[in-house]
């Protein structure tokens, strides 16, 4: 989201409300000067077109006119010539990663024990048939690049865990590339979640790099390798810049899903253009909502936006509402139906003192209801997206 918006007034501004502020103007074309134009022998231009330019004619009296700012042009980029190579940039200061403690895991103790002893009791036959279906689900064939973008209403609900997450869990169940993409604002969170240790080329170099006549191991050569199969393609080297524009975002999603069967986008928060433009150009979409009063109310207008679309956008829309705290004000079975009304499939992701903790997520580390609550995400949003011709 912009520095400073309000993203429910723009959802309102959306919706047709008249709360929402006016739509800012858009920038002025870019204006060309004319060649010089040739003599005209018509008196009183005969001195214009020999160089004698004639006085302009006098101001009415009044205010000077703003002058009209002229919009940025990208100059292109000379394909003979290389690009720099970027220096690789760590995503967690060393001083600050020797802080950081041992990791917890997702369930307690007690927690696992008994789950343990649920198990020998617990019909091996039916576990294993749930899993089959699951792993189907995930592994079906595309013919395509399919992209899946999970966005917000805002920051800090858990967007870049599910992200993720997800791309993990695609990671450990298909036998074809996928890429975890990160389309937001610089300082993004994604690349640690990974576990990327460093990151060097962004999303923004690719975009100048791009050809169709690269190979899959030559675009690899540029992405960060997960470190449980996969690729990662951060959105900065982790320095304070201008987030990714659509025109970015869209030259290299359209390129890269060539390469990789599925790539899943961590998109900035709605209203942004770039999620924007994601949430109209993915074959499935995640909105990952907080489970509080506001965060559901929020999500909720969201989704009676996206069913106002010309192409309603429900269908293809799953929703996962994080909890972020082991103590809950809301009940999440009031919110998930709240949510389901609209029509889309909810999955809550229940609170995991593992994922709260921060830093680089292990799968072996989360709690169960996690890793089942992730791998069901993930089917849901698999089926949505395959379903996109």
């Amino acid at each position: 989201m912009a520095q400073g918006g309000d993203w429910q007034r723009d959802v309102l501004r959306e919706l047709g409300q008249p709360d929402g502020p006016a739509r800012p103007a858009e920038p002025p074309p870019l204006l060309v000067h004319p060649a010089p134009a040739p003599a005209d022998p018509r008196p009183g231009l005969a001195g214009a077109a020999s160089g004698q330019h004639p006085d302009p004619p006098a101001r009415p009296p009044g205010p000077a006119p703003d002058p009209q700012p002229q919009p940025a042009v990208r100059t292109p980029r000379d394909p003979r010539v290389p690009m720099p190579t970027p220096e690789s940039v760590p995503t967690v200061d060393p001083r600050l990663a020797h802080a950081l403690g041992r990791p917890q895991h997702g369930d307690s103790m007690a927690r696992r024990t008994g789950r343990s002893v649920r198990k020998l009791t617990a019909s091996a036959a039916q576990e294993v048939a749930e899993q089959t279906g699951v792993a189907r689900e995930l592994q079906q064939p595309v013919t395509t690049g399919r992209v899946i973008a999970v966005t917000s209403i805002r920051g800090g609900v858990g967007k870049s865990t599910v992200s993720a997450l997800l791309g993990r869990t695609f990671n450990h169940y298909r036998h074809d590339p996928v890429l975890t993409l990160e389309a937001d604002a610089a300082l993004g969170t994604l690349p640690v979640r990974m576990g990327a240790e460093s990151v060097r080329w962004s999303c923004a170099d690719l975009a100048q790099i791009l050809t169709p006549a690269m190979q899959l191991t030559d675009v690899t050569g540029y992405l960060v390798p997960v470190a449980d199969g996969g690729w990662l393609l951060p959105a900065s080297q982790g320095r304070v810049g201008a987030p990714m524009d659509v025109r970015t975002y869209r030259a290299v999603t359209l390129a890269l899903r060539r390469y990789f069967a599925v790539t899943v986008v961590d998109c900035e928060s709605l209203p942004g253009d770039v999620a924007r433009t994601a949430m109209d150009t993915a074959h499935a979409r995640v909105v990952v909502a907080p489970t509080t009063a506001e965060g559901v109310n929020g999500t909720r207008l969201v989704l009676d936006w996206l069913a106002q679309l010309p192409h309603s956008a429900l269908t293809s829309t799953v929703v996962a509402l994080t909890a972020s705290s082991p103590d809950l004000i809301l009940d999440a079975k009031a919110a998930a139906a709240h949510l389901r009304e609209t029509g889309v499939t909810v999955v809550p992701l229940p609170y995991d003192r593992h994922l709260a903790g921060g830093g680089p997520i292990r799968t072996d580390m989360l709690g169960e209801a996690t890793r089942d609550a992730t791998v069901r995400l993930a089917a849901e949003a698999m089926q949505r997206a395959v379903r996109v011709r």
